[in-house]
């Protein structure tokens, strides 16, 4: 369950000591680019108030849009499981691709060809330079994971991922995983 390193493809778990980040707490992102130049990941579990019919207003369907990050949230970014759909896409890992044709995106939702189990959209990013990040794994501001269950990241279950990841992980991740978000609340 727990990992070693970080690849392509790879979950991090905000670690508990995370109390007052207002990006991070509680977090899991899954990393899709992972490099010298840099890594980038999306934060898969904090959904916004926002959905794609405020940025296409004739989609009917309920697809939200998630904090991807605290980088470009001007930007809209996207990950999906339909590669033979959208043109340009990026492997991340089995089912999981990142990106493509966004004029492809759109006639596919609104041609119902796609629904919000085939795609997941973000508001920004999560990035960070190789040492930067490294060095937070370092000090133990994230668990490392592998991805088991591809299927999970694109459905509105990751709302539910943080906690549920702790509890399995035991030891003294079963007690954070049941404290309150604000420690004062306690």
């Amino acid at each position: 369950m727990i990992a070693t390193k970080i690849t392509k493809g790879s979950i991090l778990l905000a670690e508990p000591c995370l109390i007052g980040n207002i990006h991070f707490q509680r977090s899991v992102i899954l990393i899709t680019e992972y490099s010298q130049k840099g890594i980038v990941g999306f934060i898969t579990n904090k959904p916004l108030l926002h959905t794609i019919s405020d940025i296409l207003p004739d989609v009917t369907e309920e697809f939200r849009i998630y904090d991807g990050g605290p980088v470009e949230k001007d930007n809209l970014y996207f990950l999906h499981n339909k590669p033979n759909l959208i043109p340009n896409s990026i492997q991340i890992s089995e089912n999981v691709y990142w990106g493509g044709d966004f004029d492809a995106v759109s006639e596919l939702i609104l041609n119902k060809k796609i629904s919000p189990a085939d795609i997941k959209f973000f508001l920004g990013y999560s990035g960070w330079d190789f040492d930067q990040l490294n060095n937070e794994v370092s000090d133990r501001n994230w668990i490392i994971q592998n991805l088991e269950n591809s299927k999970i990241l694109l459905s509105d279950d990751m709302d539910c991922f943080w906690k549920k990841s702790l509890e399995k992980l035991g030891g003294r991740y079963r007690i954070w995983s049941n404290a309150p978000e604000n420690p004062s609340y306690n």
